[in-house]
């Protein structure tokens, strides 16, 4: 399977005649290919997917008409085109036409088929990226070593900010029915600077943030917050390098599923599942007391139904 950039080498190839799209390959593959390279905003994805779902036609339409199509502003589509390698639309549109006049003679999949197939796909880049934590969990001492670093820090302060809070809400729940003191932050700006002063202030020692696309610049600035207040950051995102990986003390980089309009997260759940099981191992007395009172409680309460 060519690499996003060789997809792109190779539309740019077939517009000028010197190559022919290649034999075999289905053209929604060919623009998967050429779309999966680039970290495509919520609104770029939607350009994508309609042009997966629609190529024979869309390929053929205006700026305008696409736009108009998709629901988008026109200088969303030059961005978009920008975005995945070329020029301008009518360079994009030129490899566009190149693929969908491919179709010719074949029998192209209805939409409801196209549509399938990408939510197929989706699935196949989520167990690609567990595939990989799969390979990163051969050595998983880096993982006890934050796990109990984590465990010992009380307060115990998690930080996701946009995106992200959902990550950050989902392991303070679970972390707070092992950990005495665990504090959420999902709000930026200075009511994040105060949380994690506060949290410094109070003898916590680290924070667990979580940093997904698109990455937020207040993530960033609490971090360097949370450093300049003494904190050791934590972090869970899916870039091993750049400006959050840069500010962490520990960097956990795992893939995100970017073939839908929004992210899914199964490896990142699944990591922060692995370090809720590592902060559970490093103080195990305190979590079987801290449960089993937990579960007196959800009982006494009926918090939960009965199956």
């Amino acid at each position: 399977m060519p690499s996003p950039q060789q997809a792109r080498a190779q539309a740019s190839a077939i517009t000028s005649g010197k190559t022919a799209p290649e034999a075999g390959v289905a053209p929604t593959s060919q623009l998967r290919e050429l779309f999966d390279g680039p970290r495509l905003s919520p609104g770029q994805r939607r350009i994508a997917q309609y042009l997966i779902e629609h190529i024979t036609e869309a390929a053929f339409l205006s700026i305008t008409d696409l736009a108009e199509r998709v629901g988008v502003s026109q200088p969303s589509v030059t961005r978009f085109a920008a975005a995945v390698g070329f020029s301008g639309y009518p360079a994009l549109r030129e490899s566009l036409q190149a693929i969908a006049l491919s179709t010719l003679g074949s029998t192209p999949g209805t939409p409801a088929e196209v549509t399938s197939n990408e939510l197929q796909a989706a699935v196949d880049a989520e167990i690609e990226n567990l595939e990989n934590l799969r390979r990163d969990f051969t050595d998983p001492d880096q993982i006890i070593r934050v796990g109990r670093a984590l465990s010992e820090s009380t307060p115990l302060t998690v930080l996701g900010l946009r995106i992200s809070g959902s990550l950050a809400e989902y392991f303070a729940y679970a972390a707070r029915r092992i950990h005495p003191d665990v504090r959420v932050v999902t709000r930026g700006g200075s009511v994040a600077y105060d949380a994690l002063l506060q949290s410094r202030e109070a003898g916590g020692s680290w924070v667990l943030a979580f940093g997904m696309p698109r990455h937020a610049q207040e993530t960033l600035t609490a971090m360097r917050v949370a450093r300049s207040a003494g904190l050791r950051v934590a972090l869970v995102t899916d870039l091993g390098l750049g400006p959050l990986a840069d500010e962490a003390d520990v960097t956990f980089a795992t893939g995100t599923g970017s073939r839908l309009v929004f992210d899914s997260y199964a490896a990142p759940v699944v990591l922060s599942a692995a370090l809720l099981q590592a902060m559970t191992d490093a103080d195990p007395e305190r979590t079987q007391a801290r449960l089993e009172e937990y579960e007196q409680v959800a009982e006494q309460h009926q918090f939960f139904l009965r199956d």
